[in-house]
């Protein structure tokens, strides 16, 4: 006879660990389900208990702060004094699966190689969750556990996510708090201590940039991104190359590894160790399987699943590079100014003396505020139906892909940070018939031309600043910071994105008395190296 225990096992209480021991000392027979049905005498006395660890894939994120090792660690302290063996198996998070049941129970008989073929007849299932739903559904008899009433939903102790919750809260003090060791059993309490677990999920849940699954944003289609990131990870690399110092180099927001690939390749950096920090869940996983397929060609390349802005994910005065590229912009635009300051503040802390930040990522002209006036073609598409409401990714990134250029841009001035309350003004002087003409400033300009493209992932770009900073800003800041300026750095125009985003679909002017005169594009994107040298 068995017992299944389904959950994500973060951490384990003294609840959980005398409702196991007594079932298994005084048997199935007067425990009741969680209909209130006693179990009676269909059942034999239990001879194992299986935890199935669920998300077993996630880690570092709010939702999965410990990785699967971590809780098998504590899963098998905590079973130790248990009077039947315990095994534990990994069950991946495979997204909503309306069978998880069902694909829980064949994925352990898969990798116990059928030593464990759970049937109602010889397993009762512990949860207290509304995943009992689905195992009810299959046949098996469930105990409640905490759960005191499955209608009104009381429970007759707190959960143990509700006591992770509290440590989150709590701070330093977690480990003296009367509440925290009541509760938690001591398995979890010496391995959250040793690893320090508590200051772990502190940091998580004060992050106002991740999501409880670990992504900056739930909008993008990383499919699209990653052919992206990956089809310009050449170019970037060349940018950069000539200014890696050997020795410990970081990329921070690696996405799934193409610069550190790269990297990887040149003779002069053969003998230094490589370290890819990447906050995105689906990312990191992609980064972890590729070293697995021996992609990187050098063994000592690492990977984390950290975020750089709560924190500091190198140790201080340790890296001789660090790499940044697409990412400071994405600070800003869904953290805050203080969240761009704290990053920045955090990357001198980590370089040695003599080591270099590289920076690459867009910027805003240098006279943003500008008012000039943008022309915009009406013949490359539809110029009607452009507020129509779509939620598919994928039907939306076609509707917008159908509007003119003009019609695009009446779409984006709605949409562009529409959910943070920043509207982008703009004034329509004319429209014809084959091309419409606004004022507006050169920072609103430029933060549509450099986005209308961005179809596939369009919600997520909505909330990207890309303009924020002109090149002379980010001068001051990183000064401020400590940082000594490279001569090399420099604010550019990208000829590809003029060439082909930006010719024959918009014209820049400003107004003079003698009428419009024209504008050259401004720069685009800065390349920023900023060294940390003695004071």
């Amino acid at each position: 006879m068995y017992l299944l225990f389904p959950g994500r096992h973060q951490l384990l209480t003294n609840f959980q660990f005398n409702y196991l021991y007594r079932i298994i000392q005084a048997g199935l027979s007067q425990e009741t389900d969680a209909n209130g049905q006693l179990l009676g005498n269909d059942f034999g006395p239990v001879d194992a208990i299986i935890f199935a660890v669920t998300s077993a894939n996630h880690s570092h994120t709010r939702r999965n702060p410990l990785p699967f090792h971590l809780r098998v660690l504590q899963l098998e302290d905590f079973s130790d004094d248990l009077p039947v063996p315990a095994y534990m198996y990994g069950i991946d998070e495979v997204g909503v699966l309306e069978n998880f049941a069902d694909y829980t129970i064949k994925r352990i008989r898969h990798e116990s190689d059928g030593m464990f073929d759970f049937t109602p007849q010889n397993t009762v299932v512990v949860c207290s969750t509304p995943v009992m739903n689905m195992y009810e559904k299959l046949g098996f008899r469930v105990l409640p556990a905490e759960l005191l009433d499955r209608k009104t939903q009381q429970f007759v102790t707190g959960l143990p996510w509700d006591l992770v919750e509290y440590i989150a809260k709590t701070g330093d003090a977690w480990l003296t708090d009367r509440y925290v060791l009541e509760h938690m059993h001591p398995a979890s309490y010496s391995l959250w201590k040793k690893y320090r677990l508590g200051e772990k999920v502190q940091m998580l849940f004060r992050d106002r940039i991740i999501s409880d699954d670990g992504d900056i944003t739930t909008t993008r289609d990383y499919n699209s991104y990653v052919r992206q990131m990956d089809d310009i990870a050449e170019l970037k690399f060349k940018e950069t190359a000539p200014y890696i110092r050997p020795g410990r180099i970081g990329d921070i927001g690696c996405a799934v590894g193409s610069w550190i690939r790269l990297a990887c390749q040149q003779d002069l950096l053969h003998e230094s160790d490589f370290y890819g920090i990447e906050v995105a869940r689906h990312l990191f996983d992609i980064c972890q399987q590729r070293k697995h397929n021996g992609e990187f060609g050098n063994p000592f390349v690492f990977f984390a699943q950290k975020n750089a802005v709560t924190g500091l994910v190198y140790e201080k005065n340790s890296m001789h590079t660090i790499n940044t590229s697409s990412l400071t912009h994405e600070i800003e635009s869904y953290g805050s100014r203080e969240d761009l300051l704290t990053f920045i503040r955090n990357r001198y802390e980590e370089l040695a003396t003599g080591g270099i930040w590289i920076n690459r990522d867009v910027v805003g002209p240098d006279n943003p505020d500008e008012e000039v006036v943008l022309v915009l073609t009406k013949e490359d598409g539809r110029n009607d139906d452009w507020e129509k409401e779509i939620t598919n990714r994928d039907e939306l990134s076609a509707y917008l892909q159908g509007l003119s250029t003009y019609a695009r841009f009446l779409r984006f001035a709605r949409d562009f940070r529409h959910k943070e309350n920043e509207a982008l003004h703009y004034e329509l002087l004319s429209t014809e018939e084959h091309k419409s003409n606004l004022q507006l400033s050169l920072r609103n300009a430029m933060e549509f031309l450099l986005k209308k493209d961005y179809t596939d992932n369009w919600q997520s770009e909505m909330h990207e600043k890309f303009c924020f900073w002109t090149y002379a800003d980010w001068e001051n800041e990183m000064s401020k910071a400590g940082f000594s300026i490279l001569p090399q750095s420099h604010a550019y125009q990208n000829d590809w994105i003029v060439k082909n985003r930006f010719t024959g679909k918009a014209e820049l002017f400003c107004k003079t008395t003698d009428g419009l005169k024209p504008l050259d594009f401004p720069v685009t994107h800065m390349l920023f190296l900023a060294e940390k040298r003695i004071l």
